[in-house]
């Protein structure tokens, strides 16, 4: 979506296809996909190839099942595939509108905990130009949506940038924010490399609940009490919060399209991400398609 909206005025999609394999972060299970191009307004579908019927999920905000630690999109009959924030954020920073993902297992593979190796892979067999406009989602009125003490929240722009703010009760990250104009790729430098993290208490809690099977320290920062657990530490100062708003470019790309607005998020995931965008299509006078 995001980086440099005017920088393709047409549709997108890529050059060649690629494969990689992976461990789901929460599913602890080994996956396979292949990322192939796709025609004009075909948008982004996920295809389940362990499934013979019914196996195709369009990657839309309409189709998310669940936000429980995790962006989960189904089909209608209740096919899905978990974990797609990252590759969706990768998507939406390289301006690829169109892609079949063909996924063999129930998770997107996690990777390093980044989008980087997605961005990567795009870069290496390349990003062609189509025929057909990109249609933006510009946003004509403020939106909210909140929870507790969290809230997100997107009004007018004539640009896509996001602040961030997040407050851990933890000394190693307690409160960061962070303000960004995605605009001339740098997506790449100042987002993709940023991982997902988890606390190191939480870790025997989380999978005696089926969660974070796949994590380890070469998919995840690791906060101890007293340090990070990683080698080599973190790659931003501020990575925490820069990897909220990886999860938060993918989220907003089930828009189905590039979104043109100013996101705000304090302490919110993906659970409000998707109620903002389910409030924003909730009435055609908040948007318009241009």
């Amino acid at each position: 979506m995001i980086a440099s909206i005017n920088s393709s005025k047409k549709q997108q999609t890529l050059q060649n296809d690629f494969s990689l394999n992976g461990v789901g972060l929460h599913s602890g299970k080994r996956v396979s996909i292949s990322v192939q191009p796709a025609k004009e307004n075909n948008g982004i579908k996920f295809i389940r190839t362990d499934i013979k019927n019914n196996n195709i999920i369009d990657a839309i905000w309409s189709n998310v099942s669940s936000t429980n630690f995790c962006t989960t999109i189904s089909n209608d009959y209740g096919i899905s595939v978990s974990t797609i924030e990252h590759l969706m954020s990768a998507l939406s920073g390289m301006h690829i509108d169109n892609a079949n993902i063909l996924i063999d297992n129930v998770e997107v593979p996690i990777m390093d905990g980044s989008s980087l190796p997605f961005v990567k892979f795009f870069e290496k067999n390349g990003i062609i130009t189509q025929e057909i406009d990109r249609q933006i989602i510009l946003v004509k009125k403020e939106i909210k949506v909140s929870y507790k003490d969290s809230y997100a929240k997107i009004i007018p722009n004539n640009e896509f940038s996001i602040d961030f703010e997040i407050d851990f009760d933890s000394d190693l990250i307690n409160k960061q924010a962070c303000q960004l104009q995605l605009i001339n790729g740098n997506y790449i430098s100042d987002i993709s490399s940023a991982r997902t993290f988890g606390f190191e208490k939480d870790v025997n809690r989380l999978r005696a609940n089926g969660l974070a099977l796949g994590g380890s320290l070469d998919n995840a920062v690791v906060v101890g009490e007293n340090n990070i657990l990683n080698t080599g530490g973190l790659r931003y100062d501020d990575e925490f919060v820069r990897h909220k708003i990886l999860d938060s470019i993918g989220d907003l790309y089930l828009a189905g399209n590039p979104i043109l607005g100013h996101f705000y998020g304090y302490k919110s995931g993906h659970f409000l991400n998707n109620l903002l965008l389910q409030k924003l299509f909730s009435e055609n006078s908040n948007f318009e398609l241009i």
